[in-house]
């Protein structure tokens, strides 16, 4: 009887395993879980379509023990999509289509890619003769299609939309490329810091014009043509290929990691390609050549004979003193491919050019207009243009000088040399012996510190409960290796800037991924800390909310990595030393106050545990490529449960962001976010520091100076001087009263982040906000007072108000200290 019943499950088994690798056609039910060794017999493709032209299943990489999940040309073995180019998975990972709906790749026990379509009423997935995997409802309605999200390839008759990117895979120096449509036109650009536009269809030459004006939504593959559309489908631009191809064949055009936008037709054998390419100029590729040597036609490539060297990697000159840093002229009549798309840093004259790279670290060449006046900084180049057509630059590259490198290489002569020498060998000495010195003291104080603070070393068993935590936890962002996020970020050498936990870096994934990946250091939190943030903060997704994509806890390490911010934190382009740079307008302002605005409103509303962000300020306000504003840098958040109002916890936050409650040393709540916030929504109206001693008194502290202009009904007096509004824009005098409703000191009368989002939209009237009160005077005393104290022109106990209390004055004084 056993026997029989082990047989029966044998043969159970055996039907499974064998229908597992039954190749279906055309559509897959739900239900359904494989993995590529169930399907090895198949090619590993799951599901071949109803022309058997394109096939979606497991296909492998270079390294044959990784594979992709991927649509495919079978004739070509062209991949025309694919779902998980930054994270590989091996044979023995699952694809599973489940019965709610959704389609999703497991690897590790983590989600690693989602379709995202639980619960959306879908009732089967289908490949169609195009080559676009869709997820169908009864009504065969499409609820998510590949078509809708394309990696670096688009074929005949998908729709490519204003709001999608094509990401090419990244090339040996780790840099990738991407298409999108956006201010009405279709734009390649290179993925430095910020993007570099180096091709737009609206310069290409080659383009024929169906109709003047209108702005480009939407680009199709259709025939021998690329076919450009305004929103209303009218047809606006055309761009051919050569009329001798079989025009009703599949096109395919695809994002090359040299940067170059090819097209082919996909057929059995082989790709037949075409000789058309974008850009058409050979040198029109940022990786033309290698970063910083000169393109000349026929793909000649030769360093500037200026230069010390071509191959000076990633040097960050912010790490670097002043006086070893100097600009080289590259040469006379180069060009630069992303001159002729993005706007001039500034308008001046050559030196100040020069000043300005000179004085702004991150500035790795410059290139100057002497007919214009335009100055352009880069912070990060490619390949240089030889023979320019266009606008001769004075062209400057930043180089280590020899400042600083050691003394003089070509020796005295006469007796001065000797003398030198025996010098050399005194400080030699010297030197020597002091660091033996320092060794040995540190060795004695290190052996010291341990017999007094001798711990045991952490067991087994702890570190098992501890990897257990996170295999268990389900849900989270990608689980990254230390080696991993080393690789990714160069091992840590291009720093995005410094914050109170630790430093942030620049990384990419092998797919061209960017991350900005956090190095927590000294954060004085355990392990349980650390857990609670990242399974908190970790399954929170908002579109104002820089999301946390991934972390790393492996033994003492503890690193936060997340999505990359383009145009980085909003004080960059609100507070310009020249006022000739670019300035944000006041409708992106705006929308980057309404953004900001949304992201705290969902942490204190929506999300299961309230979040208390502690650290509202511009720094903080990250800007993404379109200038959308998301909330960045939960390290210093407090948790807080529903029942929770108010709680008491430790100073953390900025000065000159601070609400009272934090000063006198009340409890704290969400309305302390908003008291932060209504003062970044200041600075966004006025362009300038909540604070600036180089403003007359009565201007140096905005806030107080704000109150005043709205009582006497001057409200111009409080914008940007530089902003251009129309005088009947209701949204100046909403914004207005919103931010100084919000930096009332009574914390009852600051309205929730909710109510300022719908008075922002104009969902909700509001009315003029209470006088100022004395609150915002004693900030300005203090602010006064700093200043008073920085130029030895007054004291601290001189500056007090009569009416201000002397605890919270100097509560506010200790913020000057580290926090």
């Amino acid at each position: 009887m056993v026997f029989q019943v082990k047989k029966f499950w044998f043969v159970v088994f055996l039907l499974e395993t064998c229908m597992a690798s039954v190749q279906n056609i055309g559509r897959l039910k739900l239900g359904f879980q494989g993995a590529q060794m169930n399907w090895i017999d198949n090619d590993g493709m799951i599901i071949v379509s109803n022309n058997s032209n394109f096939a979606f299943g497991f296909n492998p990489t270079r390294d044959v023990t990784l594979f992709q999940l991927v649509v495919i040309h079978q004739g070509s073995s062209t991949i025309v999509w694919s779902a998980n180019r930054a994270n590989l998975i091996r044979n023995s990972d699952f694809f599973i289509f489940d019965t709610t709906g959704n389609a999703y790749l497991q690897s590790g026990g983590s989600t690693i890619w989602s379709t995202n379509t639980a619960n959306k009423g879908v009732a089967a997935m289908e490949l169609l003769d195009s080559g676009n995997l869709v997820l169908v409802g009864n009504d065969s309605s499409i609820i998510w299609q590949s078509f809708s999200n394309p990696t670096n390839t688009l074929l005949s008759s998908q729709e490519f939309k204003e709001g999608m990117k094509l990401v090419s895979n990244p090339n040996s120096n780790n840099l990738s490329y991407s298409l999108e449509i956006k201010n009405g036109d279709m734009i390649l650009s290179a993925g430095y810091q910020p993007p570099q536009p180096y091709w737009a269809m609206g310069k290409d030459t080659r383009k024929i014009i169906n109709q003047d004006g209108g702005n480009v939504i939407s680009a199709t593959l259709s025939a021998n043509s690329w076919r450009f559309y305004d929103s209303s489908k009218v047809l606006l631009w055309q761009f051919l290929f050569p009329d001798n191809m079989n025009g009703n064949a599949t096109w395919v055009a695809v994002l090359g990691n040299d940067g170059f936008i090819t097209f082919s037709i996909l057929q059995t054998g082989a790709s037949n390609a075409s000789p058309t390419k974008i850009p058409q100029d050979q040198c029109g590729s940022p990786a033309a050549c290698d970063p910083y040597f000169i393109c000349y036609g026929g793909n000649k490539c030769q360093c500037p004979s200026t230069l010390p060297s071509c191959n000076m990697g990633n040097v960050s000159f912010c790490n670097t003193a002043q006086n070893s840093v100097e600009l080289v002229n590259a040469g006379d009549g180069l060009g630069y491919f992303a001159l002729g798309f993005v706007p001039p840093s500034s308008t001046t004259d050559l030196n100040g050019c020069k000043a300005f790279c000179q004085g702004n670290c991150s500035c790795a060449a410059m290139f100057f207009d002497s007919s214009s006046g335009n100055c352009f900084l880069f912070d990060q180049i490619g390949s240089l243009q030889g023979s320019s057509n266009g606008p001769q630059y004075a062209s400057y590259i930043k180089v280590l000088g020899s400042a600083g490198n050691g003394g003089n290489q070509g020796g005295g002569g006469g007796g001065g040399g000797g003398t030198n020498k025996t010098r050399s060998i005194i400080v030699i000495v010297i030197v020597i012996s002091t660091v033996f010195v320092i060794i040995g003291l540190l060795s004695a104080g290190y052996c010291y510190y341990q017999k007094k603070n001798k711990k045991l070393p952490e067991s087994p068993k702890q570190s098992s409960d501890e990897e257990n935590f996170w295999e268990n936890l389900t849900g989270m962002p990608v689980r990254f290796s230390y080696n991993d996020l080393q690789t990714a970020t160069k091992n840590f050498s291009v720093k995005l800037g410094q914050g109170g936990f630790g430093s942030v870096y620049h990384g990419v994934l092998l797919d061209g991924t960017q991350l900005a990946v956090k190095k927590l250091e000294g954060i004085g939190q355990g392990k349980k800390e650390f857990r609670a943030e990242v399974s908190i903060i970790g399954s929170i997704h908002h579109l104002h909310l820089v999301r946390l994509k991934g972390f790393c806890a492996e033994g003492s390490h503890r690193l936060l990595v997340y999505e990359y911010m383009a145009y980085g934190s909003l004080d960059r382009w609100l507070f310009k030393k020249d006022k000739g740079e670019f300035m944000l307008d006041w409708e992106t302002r705006y929308s980057i106050a309404l953004g900001t605005a949304k992201g705290l409103a969902y942490l204190h509303e929506d999300c299961d545990v309230k979040i208390v962000h502690c650290d509202i300020k511009p720094e903080n306000v990250l800007l993404d490529d379109h200038f959308h504003a998301k909330v960045s840098d939960f390290g210093l958040a407090k948790l807080m449960t529903r029942e929770q109002s108010h709680v008491f916890t430790t100073l953390r936050g900025t000065r000159g962001y601070l609400a009272p409650e934090w000063i006198t040393n009340y409890a704290i709540s969400e309305k302390s976010d908003v008291y932060s916030y209504g003062m970044v929504l200041l600075e966004i109206i006025g362009g300038r520091k909540n604070y600036d001693p180089s403003e007359s008194s009565g201007k140096s502290h905005f806030p107080t100076y704000a109150f005043k202009m709205l009582e006497e009904g001057k409200l111009k007096d409080i914008l940007d001087a530089s902003l251009k509004i129309n005088e009947e824009d209701e949204r100046v005098s909403t914004a207005i009263k919103v931010a100084l409703w919000c930096i009332q000191d009574e914390m009852s009368l600051r309205p929730p982040m909710t109510k300022v989002v719908q008075m922002l939209e104009g969902i909700y009237p509001v009315p003029p906000p209470p006088p100022c009160q004395i609150g915002s005077r004693l900030y300005a005393n203090f602010f006064n007072s700093m200043s008073q104290e920085g130029t030895g022109t007054g004291t601290g106990s001189s500056s007090g108000p009569s009416d201000c209390n002397s605890d919270a004055y100097l509560s506010a004084v200790r913020l000057s200290g580290p926090r």
